[in-house]
């Protein structure tokens, strides 16, 4: 399967039809592999650009809580306002908001479940930018869960701790086990690009939004490029096991770990 192009906007049946849950201050939509959050240098489509089909009465469009990557899919979290936001951004910068990602990755981890715990490093040559791990870097934490296998590769539940840039991607890589798709970590040097999309999916989020309420929990489903792979390693579309877990621990994040 190829690498999709990147997509065009989205119009506002379609952002609409991505709502996975509203309230009064915020919305959580499924977000779609290959269209940016938001306009890098180069310009192009983005998600933001849609983000006007979500005024609902509102003087202003939503805004980011928080950013996934490109080709990342699955939940993300917009603010309907600037008090939303602000409150949004303490809950990610305290490091109390749960993140839960599935992954397909080549290999299998070293062991069933585990914790990486290796600091990271943004390096910046012409060729392009990109993290590794090194040791004076960031702190950098993910906790991994093996959820199935088909052959050589398995079906990994991410729980980043962290909020590093591309943190999930260096950190499969850093185990041994690269994203399928990924372009960029865990590649030998002057390797083709992969011929399949990024195999990550934010799939689940818990925000802690109200006192006195639990924890607002949210479930995105795979995207289509990701379903077959699922499918090999075991999954079922059982609603039960879209659910998140309370939070158990966190670290104070940074940016997006995907």
């Amino acid at each position: 399967m190829p690498r999709p192009a990147a997509l065009p906007p989205l119009t506002a049946e379609e952002i609409q039809a991505r709502v996975l849950y509203r309230d009064a201050l915020i919305f959580v939509i499924d977000k779609p592999a290959g269209l940016p959050v938001h306009q890098g240098p180069g310009g192009g489509a983005n998600l933001e650009q849609a983000f006007v089909h979500l005024r609902q009465g509102l003087p202003k469009a939503p805004g980011l809580g928080h950013r996934l990557d490109r080709d990342t899919s699955g939940c993300l979290v917009l603010g309907r306002h600037p008090k939303a936001l602000a409150k949004l951004g303490k809950l990610f910068s305290g490091g109390r908001v749960e993140k839960l990602y599935w992954a397909i990755v080549e290999g299998c981890p070293p062991a069933d479940r585990g914790r990486v715990e290796a600091a990271l490093t943004k390096l910046t040559p012409r060729a392009g930018w990109r993290m590794v791990v090194d040791p004076d870097g960031q702190t950098a934490v993910t906790d991994y869960r093996l959820l199935g296998r088909d052959g050589n590769r398995s079906w990994l539940e991410l729980r980043p701790r962290t909020g590093r840039t591309h943190q999930i991607r260096v950190h499969c890589a850093h185990l041994g086990c690269p994203l399928v798709g990924e372009p960029i970590y865990g590649r030998p040097d002057g390797a083709p690009p992969p011929d399949e999309p990024l195999h990550l999916l934010a799939r689940a989020i818990a925000l802690p939004l109200y006192p006195s309420r639990e924890a607002i929990s949210v479930t995105a489903p795979p995207p289509p490029h990701m379903r077959p792979a699922l499918l090999a390693c075991g999954w079922r579309d059982d609603p039960v096991s879209a659910t998140i877990a309370p939070l158990e621990s966190g670290v104070p994040t940074g940016e997006n770990p995907a």
